[in-house]
């Protein structure tokens, strides 16, 4: 998977939130968008997703050499958000379930090995809505880590989550992302200081 882009811009109303990026996110690596809160990091990492359209520029999404139609990206994509929100009325075991039916895991994860990488074994039939910040920011993450997907965007990932969370986000990251396309959208250290790339959207402004 490669995703490039070529002089993209975004704009809301009369205001740039960013200018004239040109970059290049490859395969097999890990990036770092940064920047103050309110600054845009959100933004680009939704144009990464194909979730919103540049207001200029050009963006291309290739896989295995090959270019990706708009209706295509999304199966590539894993993303998880403070703002992408779980389905509350479903349990555990169905939110998982419900997740499988659009992206399945990889490595062949079974739905039962996910609840032990949560280590919610007594929360198996419990309501989402009952679950705390700290467990639907985990469970957020499980799912979009662990998917057989190309390419995953992270937005402030350790949101909610105190010190063992965070630990165990890493150990996540280090299991499950070795192949992958990693983009991180934070200002937080312990979000991506794995990552070797780093794009700061002060830059572009």
């Amino acid at each position: 998977m490669t995703i490039s882009l070529s002089n993209i811009s975004k704009r809301y109303r009369y205001e740039w939130i960013y200018k004239k990026i040109s970059y290049t996110f490859e395969k097999g690596e890990n990036y770092a968008i940064l920047g103050p809160n309110g600054s845009g990091k959100s933004t680009l990492l939704k144009v990464l997703s194909g979730h919103l359209s540049p207001t200029k520029g050009e963006i291309e999404f290739k896989s295995n050499h090959q270019v990706l139609s708009p209706d295509q990206v999304y199966k590539t994509i894993s993303y998880a958000a403070p703002y992408i929100d779980l389905i509350e009325e479903f349990t555990l075991k169905e939110s998982i379930q419900f997740h499988q039916k659009f992206k399945p895991f990889q490595k062949d994860i079974s739905l039962e090995q996910i609840i032990d990488i949560l280590n919610f074994s007594k929360s198996r039939d419990k309501f989402i809505s009952q679950f705390s910040s700290g467990m639907k920011q985990r469970l957020k993450l499980v799912l979009a880590i662990c998917s057989n997907s190309d390419y995953l965007l992270l937005d402030e990932p350790t949101t909610n989550l105190d010190q063992q969370g965070m630990d165990w986000y890493r150990s996540l990251i280090d299991e499950f992302t070795k192949d992958k396309l990693v983009i991180i959208a934070s200002n937080v250290t312990v979000d991506y200081e794995f990552c070797n790339h780093h794009l700061n959207i002060l830059d572009y402004k």
